[in-house]
Protein backbone atom coordinates (compact mmCIF):
# COMPACT_ATOMS: atom_id res chain seq x y z
CA UNK A 1 0.00 0.00 0.00
CA UNK A 2 1.23 3.55 -0.92
CA UNK A 3 0.29 6.85 0.25
CA UNK A 4 -0.61 9.84 -1.78
CA UNK A 5 -2.51 12.70 -1.49
CA UNK A 6 -6.43 11.81 -1.68
CA UNK A 7 -8.49 15.36 -1.73
CA UNK A 8 -7.09 18.25 -0.78
CA UNK A 9 -4.65 18.73 1.95
CA UNK A 10 -5.37 15.25 2.62
CA UNK A 11 -2.58 11.92 3.28
CA UNK A 12 -4.55 9.24 2.77
CA UNK A 13 -3.67 5.03 1.74
CA UNK A 14 -4.08 4.15 -1.53
CA UNK A 15 -5.85 0.83 -2.04
CA UNK A 16 -4.28 -2.16 -3.82
CA UNK A 17 -5.56 -2.66 -6.89
CA UNK A 18 -5.78 -6.22 -6.41
CA UNK A 19 -7.79 -5.44 -2.98
CA UNK A 20 -10.76 -4.69 -4.76
CA UNK A 21 -13.86 -6.22 -4.00
CA UNK A 22 -15.57 -7.13 -7.95
CA UNK A 23 -18.35 -9.77 -7.11
CA UNK A 24 -20.29 -8.40 -4.15
CA UNK A 25 -22.67 -5.38 -4.10
CA UNK A 26 -20.96 -3.57 -1.22
CA UNK A 27 -22.12 -1.14 1.46
CA UNK A 28 -20.46 0.98 4.02
CA UNK A 29 -22.71 2.11 7.17
CA UNK A 30 -21.27 5.28 9.04
CA UNK A 31 -22.95 7.52 11.23
CA UNK A 32 -22.17 9.41 15.22
CA UNK A 33 -20.93 7.09 17.20
CA UNK A 34 -23.51 5.08 19.43
CA UNK A 35 -26.37 6.18 16.98
CA UNK A 36 -27.27 2.65 15.95
CA UNK A 37 -24.87 1.66 13.02
CA UNK A 38 -24.23 -1.98 14.06
CA UNK A 39 -27.70 -2.27 14.95
CA UNK A 40 -28.61 -1.03 11.36
CA UNK A 41 -26.01 -2.93 9.91
CA UNK A 42 -27.24 -6.50 11.42
CA UNK A 43 -30.60 -6.07 10.62
CA UNK A 44 -29.59 -4.73 6.95
CA UNK A 45 -27.84 -7.65 6.55
CA UNK A 46 -30.54 -10.42 8.14
CA UNK A 47 -32.97 -8.27 5.93
CA UNK A 48 -30.07 -9.31 2.80
CA UNK A 49 -30.45 -12.90 3.76
CA UNK A 50 -34.19 -13.16 3.85
CA UNK A 51 -34.01 -12.18 0.29
CA UNK A 52 -31.96 -14.93 -0.71
CA UNK A 53 -28.51 -13.35 -0.89
CA UNK A 54 -25.50 -14.26 0.57
CA UNK A 55 -24.15 -12.32 3.16
CA UNK A 56 -20.73 -11.35 4.57
CA UNK A 57 -20.83 -8.27 7.42
CA UNK A 58 -17.16 -6.80 8.48
CA UNK A 59 -17.43 -4.88 11.63
CA UNK A 60 -14.57 -2.34 11.33
CA UNK A 61 -14.47 -0.87 15.33
CA UNK A 62 -11.91 -2.17 18.17
CA UNK A 63 -14.33 -3.07 20.59
CA UNK A 64 -15.84 -5.89 17.97
CA UNK A 65 -19.27 -5.75 18.71
CA UNK A 66 -20.64 -5.33 15.71
CA UNK A 67 -21.89 -8.86 14.83
CA UNK A 68 -22.99 -9.63 18.43
CA UNK A 69 -26.68 -10.05 17.57
CA UNK A 70 -25.99 -12.27 14.51
CA UNK A 71 -23.40 -15.15 16.75
CA UNK A 72 -24.55 -14.41 19.76
CA UNK A 73 -21.16 -13.44 21.45
CA UNK A 74 -18.14 -11.26 20.70
CA UNK A 75 -15.59 -13.53 17.94
CA UNK A 76 -12.06 -13.14 17.85
CA UNK A 77 -11.12 -10.48 15.43
CA UNK A 78 -9.03 -10.60 12.66
CA UNK A 79 -5.87 -8.69 14.51
CA UNK A 80 -6.33 -11.25 17.08
CA UNK A 81 -5.82 -14.49 14.89
CA UNK A 82 -2.92 -12.48 13.33
CA UNK A 83 -1.05 -11.81 16.42
CA UNK A 84 -1.74 -15.27 17.38
CA UNK A 85 0.39 -16.89 14.55
CA UNK A 86 2.42 -13.72 14.47
CA UNK A 87 1.24 -12.27 11.35
CA UNK A 88 2.07 -15.16 9.41
CA UNK A 89 -1.38 -15.15 7.24
CA UNK A 90 -1.02 -18.30 5.34
CA UNK A 91 -1.13 -20.24 8.54
CA UNK A 92 -4.66 -18.79 8.92
CA UNK A 93 -7.68 -20.53 7.80
CA UNK A 94 -11.22 -19.08 7.24
CA UNK A 95 -12.72 -20.92 10.40
CA UNK A 96 -10.31 -18.99 12.49
CA UNK A 97 -11.86 -15.27 11.59
CA UNK A 98 -15.23 -16.25 9.68
CA UNK A 99 -18.36 -17.04 11.58
CA UNK A 100 -21.93 -17.90 10.62
CA UNK A 101 -24.59 -15.86 12.31
CA UNK A 102 -28.23 -15.44 12.24
CA UNK A 103 -29.55 -16.63 9.01
CA UNK A 104 -26.91 -17.93 7.47
CA UNK A 105 -25.34 -14.14 7.55
CA UNK A 106 -20.89 -14.80 7.50
CA UNK A 107 -19.57 -12.64 10.24
CA UNK A 108 -15.86 -11.26 10.75
CA UNK A 109 -14.88 -8.33 13.04
CA UNK A 110 -11.85 -6.53 12.27
CA UNK A 111 -11.04 -5.37 15.01
CA UNK A 112 -8.19 -2.08 15.50
CA UNK A 113 -4.47 -1.25 16.91
CA UNK A 114 -4.14 -0.60 20.50
CA UNK A 115 -5.33 2.49 21.00
CA UNK A 116 -3.14 5.70 19.96
CA UNK A 117 -1.07 3.24 17.96
CA UNK A 118 -1.36 2.10 13.95
CA UNK A 119 -4.15 2.85 11.93
CA UNK A 120 -7.54 1.44 11.42
CA UNK A 121 -7.15 1.37 7.44
CA UNK A 122 -4.40 -1.24 7.57
CA UNK A 123 -6.60 -3.47 9.52
CA UNK A 124 -9.65 -3.11 7.17
CA UNK A 125 -7.28 -3.93 4.01
CA UNK A 126 -5.94 -6.97 5.56
CA UNK A 127 -9.22 -8.10 6.32
CA UNK A 128 -10.12 -7.87 2.91
CA UNK A 129 -6.98 -9.53 2.31
CA UNK A 130 -7.69 -12.57 4.24
CA UNK A 131 -11.12 -13.10 2.46
CA UNK A 132 -9.53 -12.68 -1.05
CA UNK A 133 -6.91 -15.10 -0.32
CA UNK A 134 -9.19 -17.81 0.99
CA UNK A 135 -11.98 -17.14 -2.30
CA UNK A 136 -14.51 -15.86 0.45
CA UNK A 137 -15.82 -12.99 -1.39
CA UNK A 138 -16.52 -15.15 -4.88
CA UNK A 139 -19.34 -16.66 -3.05
CA UNK A 140 -21.03 -13.86 -1.30
CA UNK A 141 -23.94 -11.35 -3.04
CA UNK A 142 -23.43 -8.29 -0.24
CA UNK A 143 -20.94 -7.15 1.64
CA UNK A 144 -21.65 -4.49 4.41
CA UNK A 145 -19.28 -2.80 6.17
CA UNK A 146 -19.98 -1.60 9.99
CA UNK A 147 -18.12 1.60 10.67
CA UNK A 148 -16.80 2.82 13.76
CA UNK A 149 -17.88 6.68 14.94
CA UNK A 150 -17.42 9.55 12.34
CA UNK A 151 -14.96 10.08 9.95
CA UNK A 152 -11.79 12.04 11.59
CA UNK A 153 -8.84 9.99 9.08
CA UNK A 154 -8.19 8.04 6.24
CA UNK A 155 -8.25 4.73 8.38
CA UNK A 156 -12.03 5.21 9.09
CA UNK A 157 -12.82 5.89 6.08
CA UNK A 158 -10.80 3.16 4.19
CA UNK A 159 -14.38 1.21 4.04
CA UNK A 160 -15.41 3.84 1.43
CA UNK A 161 -12.23 2.37 -1.04
CA UNK A 162 -14.24 -0.74 -1.34
CA UNK A 163 -17.88 -0.16 -1.02
CA UNK A 164 -20.86 1.10 -3.75
CA UNK A 165 -22.51 2.90 -1.91
CA UNK A 166 -22.37 4.50 1.32
CA UNK A 167 -25.08 4.78 4.15
CA UNK A 168 -25.50 7.23 6.99
CA UNK A 169 -27.18 6.44 10.21
CA UNK A 170 -28.18 9.71 11.88
CA UNK A 171 -30.96 10.84 14.23
CA UNK A 172 -33.15 14.02 14.44
CA UNK A 173 -30.87 15.95 16.59
CA UNK A 174 -27.87 18.41 16.23
CA UNK A 175 -24.98 16.41 17.01
CA UNK A 176 -26.36 13.24 14.43
CA UNK A 177 -26.90 15.74 11.91
CA UNK A 178 -23.67 17.93 12.12
CA UNK A 179 -21.52 14.71 12.19
CA UNK A 180 -23.87 13.51 9.04
CA UNK A 181 -22.83 16.83 7.39
CA UNK A 182 -19.07 15.69 8.08
CA UNK A 183 -19.34 12.01 6.64
CA UNK A 184 -21.17 13.11 3.47
CA UNK A 185 -17.73 15.69 2.69
CA UNK A 186 -15.95 12.66 3.52
CA UNK A 187 -17.76 10.24 0.84
CA UNK A 188 -17.75 12.90 -1.06
CA UNK A 189 -13.67 13.07 -1.30
CA UNK A 190 -13.24 9.36 -1.09
CA UNK A 191 -15.91 9.32 -4.73
CA UNK A 192 -12.95 11.58 -6.64
CA UNK A 193 -11.09 8.76 -6.22
CA UNK A 194 -12.62 5.80 -6.35
CA UNK A 195 -16.67 3.99 -7.47
CA UNK A 196 -18.34 4.46 -4.04
CA UNK A 197 -21.03 7.09 -4.12
CA UNK A 198 -23.23 8.33 -1.50
CA UNK A 199 -26.60 5.94 -1.43
CA UNK A 200 -29.04 7.75 1.69
CA UNK A 201 -29.60 8.18 4.82
CA UNK A 202 -31.45 6.07 7.50
CA UNK A 203 -33.60 8.01 9.97
CA UNK A 204 -32.86 6.19 13.69
CA UNK A 205 -33.99 6.43 16.48
CA UNK A 206 -36.21 9.04 16.14
CA UNK A 207 -39.96 9.49 16.57
CA UNK A 208 -40.11 12.52 14.27
CA UNK A 209 -38.18 13.05 11.51
CA UNK A 210 -38.19 16.68 11.09
CA UNK A 211 -34.74 18.12 11.04
CA UNK A 212 -33.62 15.04 9.26
CA UNK A 213 -35.76 16.14 6.57
CA UNK A 214 -35.48 19.81 6.37
CA UNK A 215 -31.43 19.26 6.24
CA UNK A 216 -31.30 16.76 3.76
CA UNK A 217 -33.21 18.84 1.51
CA UNK A 218 -31.06 21.65 1.86
CA UNK A 219 -28.00 19.19 0.59
CA UNK A 220 -29.44 16.99 -1.57
CA UNK A 221 -29.52 14.02 0.20
CA UNK A 222 -32.61 11.28 0.45
CA UNK A 223 -33.92 9.21 3.11
CA UNK A 224 -34.53 5.69 2.86
CA UNK A 225 -35.39 3.83 6.23
CA UNK A 226 -36.93 5.71 9.33
CA UNK A 227 -36.36 3.82 12.10
CA UNK A 228 -38.07 4.90 15.25
CA UNK A 229 -36.85 4.74 18.94
CA UNK A 230 -38.71 1.44 19.60
CA UNK A 231 -38.34 -0.16 22.85
CA UNK A 232 -38.33 -4.13 21.25
CA UNK A 233 -35.93 -2.68 19.06
CA UNK A 234 -33.34 -1.43 22.16
CA UNK A 235 -34.11 -5.05 23.76
CA UNK A 236 -33.24 -6.78 20.94
CA UNK A 237 -29.71 -6.23 21.15
CA UNK A 238 -29.94 -6.62 25.05
CA UNK A 239 -31.40 -9.86 24.09
CA UNK A 240 -28.11 -10.48 21.50
CA UNK A 241 -30.62 -10.66 18.74
CA UNK A 242 -31.70 -9.22 15.77
CA UNK A 243 -35.70 -7.82 14.98
CA UNK A 244 -36.46 -10.82 13.07
CA UNK A 245 -35.70 -12.97 16.23
CA UNK A 246 -38.15 -11.33 18.48
CA UNK A 247 -41.27 -12.35 19.25
CA UNK A 248 -44.51 -9.91 17.99
CA UNK A 249 -45.73 -7.79 20.66
CA UNK A 250 -49.11 -6.00 20.45
CA UNK A 251 -48.32 -2.21 19.95
CA UNK A 252 -44.30 -2.55 19.55
CA UNK A 253 -43.70 -1.72 16.02
CA UNK A 254 -41.49 -4.92 15.53
CA UNK A 255 -43.70 -6.11 12.50
CA UNK A 256 -43.07 -2.03 10.94
CA UNK A 257 -39.24 -1.99 12.09
CA UNK A 258 -38.93 -5.96 10.21
CA UNK A 259 -40.64 -4.08 7.10
CA UNK A 260 -38.33 -1.39 6.78
CA UNK A 261 -35.14 -3.35 7.09
CA UNK A 262 -36.59 -5.76 4.39
CA UNK A 263 -37.59 -2.99 1.97
CA UNK A 264 -34.56 -1.13 2.71
CA UNK A 265 -32.12 -4.18 1.49
CA UNK A 266 -34.76 -4.62 -1.56
CA UNK A 267 -34.16 -1.37 -2.66
CA UNK A 268 -30.54 -1.47 -2.10
CA UNK A 269 -30.21 -4.38 -4.45
CA UNK A 270 -32.19 -3.13 -6.67
CA UNK A 271 -29.91 0.06 -7.10
CA UNK A 272 -29.99 3.32 -5.50
CA UNK A 273 -29.01 6.26 -7.46
CA UNK A 274 -25.87 8.17 -6.60
CA UNK A 275 -26.73 11.28 -4.67
CA UNK A 276 -24.35 14.61 -5.57
CA UNK A 277 -24.52 16.16 -2.16
CA UNK A 278 -23.11 19.78 -1.46
CA UNK A 279 -22.48 19.29 2.35
CA UNK A 280 -22.12 22.38 4.60
CA UNK A 281 -19.57 24.22 5.91
CA UNK A 282 -19.36 23.75 9.90
CA UNK A 283 -20.39 27.47 10.75
CA UNK A 284 -23.25 27.53 8.23
CA UNK A 285 -24.77 24.39 9.41
CA UNK A 286 -24.49 25.89 13.00
CA UNK A 287 -26.94 28.40 11.78
CA UNK A 288 -28.86 26.06 9.92
CA UNK A 289 -29.75 24.03 12.96
CA UNK A 290 -29.09 26.24 15.58
CA UNK A 291 -31.35 27.85 17.96
CA UNK A 292 -33.03 31.56 17.17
Amino acid sequence: MTKYLDGEGSMQVQLDPNLQIESAKVFAVYGKGGIGKSTTSSNLSVAFSKLGKRVLQIGCDPKHDSTFTLTKCLVPTVIDVLESVDFHAEELRPSDYVYEGYNGVMCVEAGGPPAGTGCGGYVVGQTVKLLKQHHLLEDTDVVVFDVLGDVVCGGFAAPLQHADRALIVTANDFDSIFAMNRIAAAIQAKAKHYKVRLGGVVANRSRQTDEIDRFIEAVGLERLAHLPDLDIIRRSRLKKSTVFEMQPEPDSGLEAAQQQYLQLAQQLWNGVEPLDARPMRDRDIFDFLGFD
